[in-house]
């Protein structure tokens, strides 16, 4: 059976061909425009001299240059490789040179280190997105069949690139605008997640073309804009990270919900673990459901969620998505997946359709990350007698103090309800007597009066068990964000 991740872009166009696809600024493209333009960069790639199954790799912004180039290099039959637009030059060059890429694609304030990066790695640089003679067809490709490699940012050592077949990403995507969300075409998605990242490619790109709805694309991220997008664009899906979702309650805070909050139908959260008081203040703003889903790049990325058929439960990430199965195993175990009952805290465990095909040319670190059919999250969870999932925190995260282990999620729950506290982030430093001790690393909201450590020390430890509430708490502007949102909190742990 022939499948190409093409054909989410190629049977819209078919089907919607007068349709708005995508809003980049002043600039809309029709789905039959912007299929036309794919297909003329992929004839100009062909042209060029990729082959099917060449590697091409993309550095470009959040516009409408990432979805010709992705879609007229995935038709032309090769793999695409979307880099991080945070990446130096020589990052950029390590992984065109890792993934083996034949040329890379680069445009805007993204062109410098893009060129620096391909005259580093000896790779050819496009400067914009190639205009030729259109292919006639898109090249057919295999299910298994290798479409895009996205690298991930590793704690330590180099990134891996994670390779996702055609099936994992067109099945991800089906059940998100099928299953999931019931995208329409009528429906408008705001595209503020970063489109070279899993979530904001799959979940808000892909999808949303294959529903045939409209893709608006935004450069950067701000509060502000976001409202100000909504209201103009009519935006009826919002898909964020939690910070996002932190900025839209500020702004409209300051500049009134009502610019924008009518028009959402739905809201989804995912990237990181959603406070429940950001979720109760999102939703009270913007009269909607928030629906957290959970997965990672190497699962496509979602494989649980807030699903309308098994309902919702804030605080949870749902239940396995269509085709896809969880467990909760022994995380102490490392050579097989031991799976635990109902209720017992562990490693969360995914196999199905959306598992990755391994990592690119590490069969080491492929075969530690998938053990007996299972893909090892690094994640902890528990499941409860209902079928959701909870997830506790990142394998990493775990604070083990005095012997005792401590999630930081459980406190920073409470910590963000002080109504002095924008954000918190909860991280473990070095401690000779216990090992481990809990620090609290907080921004205090603009318009709080002054707060101090033993005010906010007091506060947890009213509402957490003697074990857990922060012996340390640390203040700052801002807290360290990666390029979809989350917080960085091995940057914290590094400056502590």
């Amino acid at each position: 059976m022939s499948l190409s991740v093409a054909t989410v872009l190629g049977e819209s166009a078919r089907r919607y061909p007068g349709r708005i696809a995508a809003v980049d600024g002043d600039v809309r493209l029709t789905y039959g425009e912007l299929w036309a333009r794919a297909l003329r960069c992929a004839g100009a790639l062909r042209a060029s001299g990729v082959k099917p199954g060449d590697r091409v790799a993309l550095l470009l912004p959040n516009s409408a240059d990432f979805l010709l180039a992705y879609y007229g290099a995935l038709a032309a039959g090769a793999t695409v490789v979307p880099v991080h637009a945070l990446l130096v030059a020589d990052e950029v060059a390590y992984v065109l040179r890792h993934s083996g890429s034949v040329a890379l694609i680069s445009s805007g304030p993204l062109w410098p280190v893009g060129e620096e990066a391909a005259r580093a790695a000896g790779v050819r640089a496009l400067h914009g997105v190639p205009d030729g003679e259109p292919l006639l067809a898109p090249e057919p490709a295999e299910p298994a069949d290798t479409a895009v490699i996205l690298y991930t940012s590793g704690t330590t050592g180099r990134p891996k690139g994670a390779r996702l077949t055609h099936l994992n990403i067109v099945l991800n995507a089906s059940v998100i605008t099928q299953d999931l969300l019931d995208l329409r075409p009528d429906d408008v998605v705001l595209g503020c997640l970063p489109l070279f990242h899993s979530y904001g490619q799959t979940c808000a790109m892909n999808a949303t073309l294959r529903a045939g709805a409209a893709l608006v694309l935004m450069g950067r991220f701000t509060g502000p804009a976001a409202l100000e997008a909504m209201a103009t664009e009519g935006v009826s899906v919002f898909m964020g990270v939690p910070t996002m979702y932190h900025a839209l309650v500020e702004a409209a805070a300051q500049e009134g919900a009502a610019t924008a909050g009518p028009t959402l139908r739905a809201a989804v959260s995912g990237g990181a673990a959603l406070p429940v008081a950001v979720l109760e203040r999102f939703e009270a703003a913007f009269s909607t459901q928030v629906l957290e889903g959970y997965g990672l790049t190497e699962t496509s990325p979602v494989a649980t969620f807030n699903q309308p058929h098994t309902g919702r439960r804030p605080g949870t990430v749902g239940h396995p998505v269509w085709g896809v199965e969880i467990g909760i195993a022994d995380a102490a175990a490392d050579d097989a997946v031991r799976l635990l009952a109902d209720g017992e805290t562990g490693e969360v465990v995914v196999r199905g359709h959306n598992v990755f095909a391994g990592y690119l040319d590490d069969p080491e670190a492929t075969a530690a990350a998938v053990v007996d059919g299972w893909f090892r999250t690094g994640d902890l969870g528990v499941r409860d007698a209902d079928g959701f999932l909870s997830i506790v925190d990142r394998k990493k995260d775990l604070i083990i103090r005095g012997g005792f282990n401590i999630y930081p999620r459980e406190v920073e729950e409470v910590l963000v309800r002080h109504p002095a506290v924008s954000e918190v982030a909860v991280i473990g430093v070095p401690d000779e007597a216990r090992g481990e001790e809990i620090c609290a690393v907080v921004v205090v909201r603009p318009d709080a009066g002054p707060v101090t450590t033993d005010e906010l020390i007091a506060w947890s430890r009213e509402r957490l068990g003697r074990h857990k509430y922060p012996r340390i708490v640390r203040f700052t502007e801002e807290l360290p964000l990666g390029p979809t949102g989350k917080v960085l909190k091995r940057a914290l742990t590094a400056t502590s």
